[in-house]
């Protein structure tokens, strides 16, 4: 449900595998693949056709009349659109079919439960990048396993979803993982905002230390608010901000994982904007800017990158990673300003309490 670019790979490797596959997304998207078929790839040598006359394309969740009810149902439409596709989902579904939320962002799953609550609703997540070389291919170009939570539904689809080459892992944290996932996730508004393939963007000193600044503002206020992280990544999720901030011939020494990635790569935000089309940015900076008004703080370094995604469509050129990390560093000045007020009416002789601190 959501045929873009990861309802494309996911359900294409299932259907290059020999499963019953039904696509459900837009004209524009699907009217391509139906006369060409789909092509898929992979940074590690995989390449498979499935032709236009073996895929099942709607435009909209099929009646009974139409198709088999499914047995499992992948829910990867962008986060906006979550509550209409489940809603749509239930009134076609029967009660109790297991629905997969393979989105970016801590509550889609939760909007999808509200939203149809018939349904089975599970929470997902891709860990990789999927880039659509053209429209009717599209390309693996980073690597990790893909996580869902555990259930009795995801421990009895692991085998088909391991054999179709989708290998996961089954989380009994998910929020966890969701957060982790979003902490990563926070180089994608600096990724769209570069106009950067993803390994050039990374290979940039200043862009990565904008990203840095944005995960380290999310990570302070993570270990206030006492919520954990999963490690999805070789690295632990606390010490990629100090890997991003290191000089780029020892940040290619240390992070050769973090840049084993295909070339052609790119974030789904920097396809939004390319695209005119609008961006998740509110669903993941902004769960940084809410989980800190939820503590009485402010997140001003991603409450600015929200700002600047969304007057991105009016600017002219690309953002220089000179220039984004100068205007984060401003976006957090009144901040030191007023730590650096504080500390003079204190006064030098007074030592500050550990709650100063």
């Amino acid at each position: 449900m959501g045929a873009g670019a990861i309802g494309l790979w996911l359900g294409g490797r299932l259907a290059a595998a020999g499963l019953p596959v039904e696509f459900v997304g837009r004209p524009r998207v699907l009217d391509p693949i139906a006369r060409d078929g789909l092509a898929l790839s992979d940074m590690d040598g995989f390449d498979a056709r499935v032709p236009a006359a073996a895929l099942s394309l709607h435009d909209h969740v099929p009646r009974a009349d139409e198709a088999p009810a499914p047995a499992l149902v992948l829910l990867c439409v962008k986060s906006g659109a979550t509550a209409a596709a489940a809603a749509e989902l239930a009134a076609a579904l029967p009660a109790g079919t297991p629905v997969i939320s393979m989105q970016n962002g801590l509550h889609n799953a939760q909007v999808a439960r509200d939203a149809a609550p018939s349904l089975h609703v599970l929470s997902g997540m891709v860990p990789y990048n999927i880039a659509l070389l053209s429209p009717t291919a599209a390309h693996r170009g980073s690597g990790g396993v893909l996580a869902v939570q555990d259930d009795e539904v995801t421990r009895a689809w692991a085998p088909v979803f391991a054999s179709a080459g989708l290998p996961w892992q089954r989380h009994a944290d998910f929020r966890a993982v969701q957060w982790a996932k979003l902490l990563l996730n926070l180089n994608n508004p600096v990724n769209a905002l570069s106009g950067l393939p993803l390994k050039a963007q990374l290979l940039d000193a200043d862009l990565r230390r904008s990203t840095a600044m944005l995960m380290s503002e999310a990570l302070s206020l993570l270990k206030a608010a006492g919520l954990p992280l999963a490690k999805l990544t070789p690295l632990p999720p606390r010490t990629v901000p100090w890997v991003l901030r290191l000089p780029t011939p020892l940040f290619r020494a240390v992070a050769s994982r973090m840049l084993a990635i295909d070339d052609r790569a790119r974030s789904s935000m920097a396809d939004d904007l390319a695209q005119g089309r609008a961006t998740e940015v509110r669903q993941l900076c902004g769960e940084v800017v809410r989980l800190a008004m939820a503590q009485g703080l402010a997140a001003p370094l991603n409450a600015k990158m929200i700002e600047l995604v969304e007057q991105a469509p009016a600017r002219e050129h690309p953002w220089p990673g000179a220039a984004l990390r100068l205007a984060l560093r401003a976006a957090a000045a009144p901040r030191a300003s007023s730590t650096r007020s504080f500390a003079r009416r204190k006064g030098p002789r007074q030592p500050p309490s550990a709650g100063t601190h």
